[in-house]
């Protein structure tokens, strides 16, 4: 069993930035690759970024390219989302989530452990 503590989200103004943080405990964190989603109020979660167990391959949804940067820490079992130029329409509760083994998914049914949520919210 994997347990995930993200940490990290807060109140921004439109052009800000923040990293958020996931923890993980319970396992060997080197062995799970691991995803961001998020959700907004009355939408259904979506995938945000990716990254593989070894932090050598990422992957993002094609509108935070270029704005956020998915990274981890394998001492540190921490996983990383950094977040540059927010805009209104990021403000959604955002997971993370893990899955044993190597390879990377968008689909949030392929993760089988998840943490309890942080919010984002970007003023205009």
């Amino acid at each position: 069993q994997v347990q995930l503590v993200e940490s990290g989200g807060g109140l921004v103004q439109a052009g800000a930035s923040l990293r958020l943080s996931c923890t993980a405990s319970g396992h060997t964190f080197s062995t799970y690759a691991m995803g961001w989603f998020r959700q907004a109020p009355g939408k259904e979660r979506e995938f945000v970024a990716a990254i593989d167990w070894s932090g050598s391959y990422t992957y993002a949804k094609d509108s935070v390219k270029g704005r956020f940067t998915i990274s981890r820490d394998n001492a540190k079992n921490t996983v990383y989302l950094q977040m540059n130029s927010l805009k209104p329409e990021d403000t959604a509760v955002y997971y993370c989530a893990a899955r044993y083994g190597t390879s990377v998914y968008q689909n949030d049914y392929n993760y089988p452990y998840w943490g309890q949520g942080t919010q984002v919210t970007v003023s205009s």
